[in-house]
C-alpha cells in the first residue's frame, strides 16, 4: 500500500472507531438491561484496518466483582450490540465483530491523584514550597 493509502485507512478506522463508540454508549445507555451492567464508560475503540473487528475499551466503576459482571453482561450482549450497530451505521458494509476489554486507565489516574494528594495536602505544590 502507498503511504498516503495507510494513513487514509487510519484516518478512516479512527473516524468509525469514534462513530461506534458514540452508538456503543447509546446502545448501553437505552437498549440494555443487563442489572449486572454497572456504570460503564467506552473509553476507546479500536478499529481493524478493514473495519471487520473493534476492540472496545471498557472503564468500570466499583469493585473487581462488579468489573466482572459488567464485563460477562456485556459479552453477553454482543449480539445485540452488533446488530443494533448494523443498524444504526448504514456507512458500513459488515457491522464489525466487538470485544470488549477491561481499560484500567481512569482507575490509575484516580489512583495517582490520591497519591498527589498524599505528598501535596491541601492544595500545596511544590512552586509555592519554592516561594517561601
Amino acid at each position: 500500500m502507498l503511504k498516503a493509502e495507510v494513513e487514509m485507512t487510519s484516518y478512516r478506522a479512527d473516524q468509525v472507531g469514534e462513530q461506534v463508540r458514540e452508538e456503543i454508549m447509546s446502545i448501553i445507555r437505552r437498549e440494555l438491561k443487563d442489572p449486572r451492567i454497572g456504570f460503564v464508560s467506552i473509553t476507546a475503540v479500536r478499529m481493524s484496518p478493514d473495519l471487520r473487528q473493534a476492540r472496545v475499551r471498557v472503564s468500570v466503576l466499583g469493585n473487581p466483582d462488579e468489573k466482572k459482571a459488567s464485563i460477562k453482561g456485556l459479552v453477553s450482549a454482543k449480539g445485540l450490540i452488533r446488530h443494533e450497530l448494523g443498524r444504526r451505521l448504514q456507512n458500513l458494509k459488515y457491522s464489525p465483530e466487538l470485544r470488549f476489554e477491561l481499560d484500567p486507565t481512569i482507575e490509575y489516574a484516580v489512583h495517582i491523584s490520591e497519591l498527589l494528594k498524599e505528598v501535596f495536602p491541601h492544595g500545596e505544590t511544590s512552586s509555592e514550597e519554592q516561594s517561601q
